[in-house]
């Protein structure tokens, strides 16, 4: 019995459907937080903020975007409202951006409720 009840669950665990796992590696260099809205790329340059989206690591084709960003760097703190950039929201202004530095994203992509995304720079 014990011998059938073994065999069982090892053919039983080779018949389980195998899971893809996602990539959440950066693709132009800059930090990811996966959301429900899909993966938002940050990358961040003293003269701007750029979010690139993604879905199960292919790009997301936006057809509309909105939102804002917050830079928040030891005391300085600094907004920018995000526009929709050919395939990307984009966000310009003058940032502090040193490692560590934490950045707050709300987004809302092709009309669906805003998210929020929280990174820190690296």
């Amino acid at each position: 019995m014990n011998r059938f009840l073994i065999s069982l669950l090892a053919a039983s665990a080779f018949s389980l459907p195998a899971f893809a796992k996602e990539d959440h590696t950066p693709k132009h260099g800059g930090v990811v937080v996966e959301t429900k809205a899909g993966d938002l790329e940050l990358v961040a340059k003293a003269d701007s903020m750029v979010i690139h989206v993604s879905d199960h690591g292919k790009p997301m084709k936006l057809t509309s975007a909105t939102g804002k960003v917050t830079v928040f760097n030891g005391n300085d703190k600094a907004e920018a409202p995000l526009a929709l950039v050919g395939d990307k929201l984009e966000a310009k202004g003058t940032f502090k951006v040193a490692a560590g530095a934490k950045v707050l994203a709300e987004v809302s992509l092709n009309g669906k409720p805003t998210v929020a995304a929280r990174f820190t720079l690296k």
